[in-house]
């Protein structure tokens, strides 16, 4: 029987394990990447895990999150993240560099590898051919302190792709949201979409990483693409080209499941408030008011796409009721379009050019009017995560974006006033590393740590009993976001545990610190979800406020794969309904006791609601090692256990 990309490429790196779904498996890893909204607590943890090197071949740490300087925390993180990196035989890419993700595709990215990245969107990576997957940080520093990735094997799906995009008019963004919209933001729960078919060759690498960039939107695991001709001439601009390997599915592979999509047939689509997968056709919504547009981020700032966006522009002048803010994606495309007048093009037509950050996808600067309609061609569009609560995020492709900025009002790219230029890849990069500083041999280096920057807390093992409140009950879909908010006004503490954790849930209830707070002195807390809890970023700071806030379960209907991993490693107990129906039985307030001695057994949990004077059951799914994790308080004293005995 032949094998699939991903079966190839686990199977050579496989530690312990079987590659069949629903097992647990081991893999050894060649690259761990961190960006700084995550990467701070990473290296912390990785420090607390008491090793003096890294023990993966790369390690990257990134600068892209948080560049607002408005007082010294930022800045004292970035020179703690340098410090570390040198210390601990790191690459560092220097703030100004680039996105994580899109910079990691030029310089590092490379077929048949295996990546870890401490942000949800790392399976950009997987346009180059490699399977790479976003994971908490504490998950990222055991890896870099020598672990293996452990993980249930996924199903793998493929999405078998023929035709043609109906360039320039239609885009790769086109593509996934038209995936989005056919499988939701839940549809890739558990899967690993690995695309194949003779479409695939239509599509270029960038192309390809858009498409991957956004498969975290629907949930999955990572996603695919061969490594074939396009993916050589990619490697050779970028001068990479001895990092090539040719990799494609045997002809007899098999899948749990086929998804066709003619290429052909996908017109320009766009996502409305306030969810990716909340997807219509562009023309349904034309003439829709518009009063931002932000054209970049880690999804579409490639060359390619900026260039594109530039012609669209020249020439014109972006409409007086807009603002138009461009960010490309990394300083190799922002060198590419200076030298070319690319550039000089966006500012004359009235763009606000950014520097080379996430920026306003995670609303640091950028945010909305108050009420206003915003049309991105980022990835997310999650109520409030502009740093508007109140505005309506869509997001599109970046010509659609383009058009959009200079009509004032959403535009179908197959009813532009004039015809639209189609732009090639570039067959030579500008290749210019000066702002990724090389790990360090010499290991007498200083970590230096501003007064932001406090240590990482550490659970404790698991008790035979929980009797704790029900302190919120939500709805399906919560989001990390929701969770634990980002923007200009949280992320800066993202150091700092006891200031961060103040921010947990305040965008739905802000009184949720002071009543968890109390709730600590007397048991701790315990959080009620819907479908899909947890959905959205890596950012563990959304398990690590909770845990530090004395939550010690949350019970939900199911969880996102990220955040479930992430409140195993920091020992809060992940609880399924047994019954989904007695989610209507329980109200905030409530006091539930939970014997958790059924963790080393059937993993079946009696529960008690002290209040009502009714009980339910609830379960966990919990692998061989999650139950190890969840029984000594988490992943952190396992691993220190582990590389230090």
């Amino acid at each position: 029987m032949g094998k699939n990309i991903v079966e190839k490429i686990m199977e050579a790196h496989l530690v312990s394990g079987d590659l069949k779904e629903g097992s647990l498996v081991s893999l050894r890893v060649d690259q761990v990447y961190t960006q700084d909204a995550t990467g701070t607590m990473a290296w912390l943890e990785f420090e607390a895990i008491g090793l003096d090197r890294v023990r993966v071949p790369l390690a990257v740490s990134y600068v892209d999150h948080n560049m607002l300087q408005s007082n010294f925390m930022n800045a004292d993180d970035h020179l703690f993240l340098r410090t570390a990196a040198a210390r601990f035989g790191a690459y560092f890419s220097r703030p100004g560099n680039g996105i994580c993700h899109q910079v990691h595709l030029e310089r590092f990215a490379a077929p048949g590898l295996i990546a870890l990245g401490t942000d949800s969107h790392t399976p950009t990576g997987g346009g180059m051919g490699m399977i790479a997957i976003g994971v908490g940080g504490l998950e990222a520093a055991s890896v870099m302190a020598g672990m293996p990735f452990e993980f249930t094997m996924p199903k793998i799906v493929r999405i078998n792709l023929f035709g043609k995009l109906r360039r320039p008019y239609v885009t790769a963004m086109d593509v996934i949201l038209t995936l989005l919209k056919m499988l939701s933001v839940k549809g890739g729960v558990g899967k690993i979409f690995e695309y194949g078919g003779t479409g695939v060759k239509d599509l270029s690498v960038t192309e390809r990483a858009t498409i991957t960039n956004m498969g975290a939107e629907l949930g999955a695991t990572t996603s695919i693409f061969p490594s074939d001709e396009n993916t050589l001439r990619f490697l050779k601009a970028q001068g990479r080209q001895h990092q090539w390997i040719p990799l494609e599915a045997d002809e007899d592979a098999e899948y749990s499941e086929i998804i066709e999509l003619d290429l052909s047939e996908i017109e320009p689509m766009i996502a409305q408030p306030h969810s990716p997968d909340n997807v219509v056709p562009v023309r349904n919504i034309k003439g829709t008011k518009v009063h931002q547009v932000c054209i970049g981020s880690c999804t579409n700032s490639s060359y390619k796409m900026m260039k594109t966006v530039a012609s669209i522009l020249k020439g014109r002048t972006v409409h007086e009721d807009v603002t138009l803010f461009i960010n490309p994606g990394s300083k190799q495309v922002y060198e590419m379009l200076a030298h070319n007048g690319d550039i000089e093009t966006m500012i004359r037509a009235g763009a606000r050019i950014l520097e080379s950050a996430c920026g306003p996808c995670i609303g640091m600067g950028g945010a909305p009017g108050s009420g206003q309609v915003s049309v991105r061609s980022y990835n997310r569009n999650f109520k409030g995560r502009s740093g508007t609560k109140d505005a309506l995020v869509y997001l599109a492709s970046p010509v659609v974006c383009a058009l959009t900025a200079i009509k004032g009002e959403i535009v179908d790219p197959f009813e532009a006033e004039n015809p639209l230029e189609e732009v090639n890849e570039p067959e030579v990069f500008s290749v210019n590393d000066n702002m990724l500083i090389t790990p360090k041999k010499d290991r007498n280096i200083k970590i230096i740590k501003g007064p932001n920057i406090k240590e990482v807390p550490v659970k404790e093992p698991l008790e035979e009993t929980i009797q704790a409140e029900v302190l919120l009950k939500l709805g399906d879909n919560i989001t990390t976001d929701d969770i634990l908010p980002a923007g200009s006004q949280v992320l800066p503490y993202r150091s700092n545990i006891p200031e961060i954790s103040k921010f947990t849930f305040k965008n739905i209830d802000e009184s949720f610190y002071s009543r968890a707070m109390e709730a600590k002195t007397k048991g701790g807390g315990i959080i009620v979800g819907g479908e899909n809890y947890g959905q959205g970023s890596s950012r563990e700071h959304a398990a690590i406020a909770p845990m530090y806030l004395g939550i010690k379960a949350v019970i939900a209907k199911s969880f996102a794969r990220i955040h479930r991993a992430n409140l195993i490693n920091f020992g809060i107990l992940p609880l399924l309904f047994s019954n989904p129906e007695d989610y209507e039985s329980i109200e905030k307030g409530d006091i539930l006791k939970i014997e958790t001695q059924a963790i080393k057994n059937d993993q079946r949990y009696p529960v008690v609601n002290l209040t009502k004077n009714k009980s339910f059951d609830v379960y966990s799914n919990l692998n061989a090692k999650e139950k190890e994790l969840i029984l000594i308080g988490g992943l952190l004293p396992y691993v220190r256990n582990k590389v230090l005995s």
